[in-house]
């Protein structure tokens, strides 16, 4: 049988692979710069972004809905997380609620009845396949900080104080909720698919929550970030929490592409 040549695609693969890893880290950037001009040039209404991640956010919950019904088990997953997108979409929905009232508010209850469903699941209904001793976070190391700084900058409007702050510790929150999955998934070592596949679509959605960020900020050359006069630092710190969710989750997104077309059906982390 004769030799079966490889594809382009798996040729770069392998290219990067035996890169450094600036050079690694050089090419995401491109990609993410390519990724970026192209919603630039095709999408006219920067809402989408946020409908788009919304989406992609609840295509993952239906992965783990699936998983948690089908397999009838929880293993890999991090309750502590689960908690943390909880407080912060219930923080967002309150706040939703009081000052906007629209689709996204929809959104959010869904997003929050769902979540709540999974909370359920791992500590009642699969309880003896969480892996507790793995999902070791402590919460107060997330939410504390989260809340001192949600008092120091929130934004300046016209709505009651307490309001704004709770919408800037749902934001800050949301942007670190992740931790303790990334941080079970480090203990782990191995993270079997579907969980895998629920943490990349959270890498996605942010990715393209921080494009209409970036391109807003580009159109605007910069004044997108003060907008709301004395509440300008609000802004910034907002965008920078974009920027810390999408930078957390690279790195495992970076890990479950190369398993992915290596046809590896686990996600191998490193040590």
């Amino acid at each position: 049988m004769g030799r079966r040549r490889s594809s382009p695609v798996s040729d770069l693969l392998v290219w990067v692979r035996r890169q450094s890893m600036r050079v690694k880290i050089s090419f995401g950037a491109v990609l993410a710069l390519c990724a970026l001009i192209t919603f630039k040039f095709t999408i006219e209404d920067h809402n989408y972004f946020f409908i788009a991640s919304e989406a992609v956010h609840a295509a993952g919950i239906i992965v783990l809905l699936y998983k948690l019904t089908t397999k009838k088990t929880c293993s890999g997953l991090s309750l502590r997380s689960q908690e943390l997108t909880a407080l912060s979409v219930a923080t967002r929905l309150i706040c939703s609620t009081l000052i906007e009232g629209d689709i996204h508010t929809v959104l959010d209850f869904t997003t929050l009845m769902a979540t709540t469903w999974v909370m359920y699941m791992i500590r009642f209904k699969l309880k003896s396949t969480y892996i507790k001793e793995l999902d070791n976070l402590a919460l107060y190391y997330v939410v504390v900080p989260c809340a001192i700084l949600a008092i120091l900058l929130h934004p300046y409007t016209i709505h009651f104080r307490l309001t704004r702050v709770l919408w800037a510790f749902g934001v800050y929150l949301e942007s670190v909720s992740v931790l303790p999955q990334l941080r079970l998934m480090q203990n782990a070592k191995m993270i079997e698919p579907f969980t895998a596949h629920y943490v990349f679509a959270l890498g996605v959605a942010r990715f393209l929550s921080c494009a209409h960020w970036i391109i807003q900020i580009y159109e605007t050359r910069g004044k997108y970030l003060f907008l709301l006069g004395n509440g300008y630092l609000w802004f910034l710190a907002a965008f920078l929490s974009e920027v810390v969710q999408t930078s957390i989750l690279a790195d495992f997104c970076y890990y479950y592409i190369k398993c992915f077309m290596q046809g590896q059906l686990i996600v191998k982390m490193p040590v």
